[in-house]
């Protein structure tokens, strides 16, 4: 069944609402709709009747850090390029949306096909030169109209009087100023090219190298900060994401200090039984080994 079969933005339909939580054992025996067995297993998970105890003490708020960690797992499969486990871990996110979307429904706000027929809605909307009468566009055209839709959006919600109101606060802090300053940007507020973003790098790690030799920890901090938050600025306007680049830099740590174990390994050593000195030869022998593989 095609959840966004419409091509133009409907409400939501009572009769698949009815169809998504009625006649559960013809779902049960149907495997051409393998979403309705996933909705079905969801609900008799939560059962008062019968159902997991572990699933039926869960809220919305203690289920949130798994669905963000199974976000994350799905952007892991696709750094390891494993699409075996994009596949799963594809599974563990969509029962995340079907998980929150069940208690959604026992609360009588929302079910499962409101959350398929408000993303549909959301796409048709945001993509008039698809399903529209809008003309064709760039990648970049659609990306300037995207931001345009979408504040017309929050204008129409009479939500985020700020600029930034909506950017989520429990985003990754790092992907949160990626955003706040990429939003700045589209009004002029940006630094016109990354040279004066290095010079602003630079300004800012000498003022957090004042505090340091201050020994002022409170001002290191607020220093630091402002040094992430140009990096992130940086990271934009190199169009490089800054949490894909430091996931790849944490890789090649791990990679390169487990060559330092197993080399120490093999003369039955360990690294507290090495000394800097040693360890940063072997790192730059793996660091070598990097770059032979390209």
């Amino acid at each position: 069944m095609n959840l966004c079969a419409s091509v133009t933005p409907t409400k939501h339909p009572k009769k698949a609402l009815k169809l998504m939580t009625s006649d559960a054992p013809s779902v049960l025996k149907d495997a051409q709709h393998p979403i309705f067995h996933l909705i079905e297993i969801m609900r008799r998970l939560r059962d008062p009747v019968g159902g997991c105890p572990w699933d039926l003490e869960q809220t919305f708020a203690t289920i949130a850090p798994y669905t963000v960690e199974e976000a994350y797992e799905v952007a892991d499969a696709i750094e390891r390029g494993d699409l075996g486990d994009l596949r799963d871990e594809l599974g563990d996110l969509l029962f995340q949306a079907v998980f929150h979307a069940q208690m959604a429904q026992e609360r009588g706000e929302f079910d499962f096909a409101d959350v398929a027929q408000a993303i549909c809605d959301k796409m048709l909307r945001r993509h008039p030169h698809v399903f529209g009468q809008a003309d064709g566009r760039t990648s970049a055209e659609q990306t300037d109209a995207w931001e345009v839709i979408k504040a017309g959006e929050r204008a129409a919600k009479g939500k985020a009087a700020s600029l930034l109101d909506d950017i989520p606060a429990s985003l990754p802090a790092m992907t949160r100023a990626v955003k706040l300053t990429k939003r700045a940007a589209r009004v002029g507020f940006d630094w016109p090219n990354t040279t004066e973003v290095l010079a602003k790098l630079r300004e800012e790690l000498a003022e957090l190298e004042v505090e340091i030799d201050a020994g002022d920890q409170a001002k290191a901090r607020e220093e630091l900060g402002d040094l992430l938050f140009v990096i992130a600025n940086l990271a934009r306007k190199l169009d490089i994401e800054p949490e894909d680049a430091l996931r790849s830099a944490n890789a090649k740590f791990v990679r390169r200090f487990s060559y330092i174990e197993r080399s120490l390994a093999a003369q039955n050593r360990t690294p507290d039984q090495s000394d800097l000195a040693e360890m940063d030869d072997l790192w730059n022998a793996a660091k070598a080994i990097d770059k032979a593989k390209g």
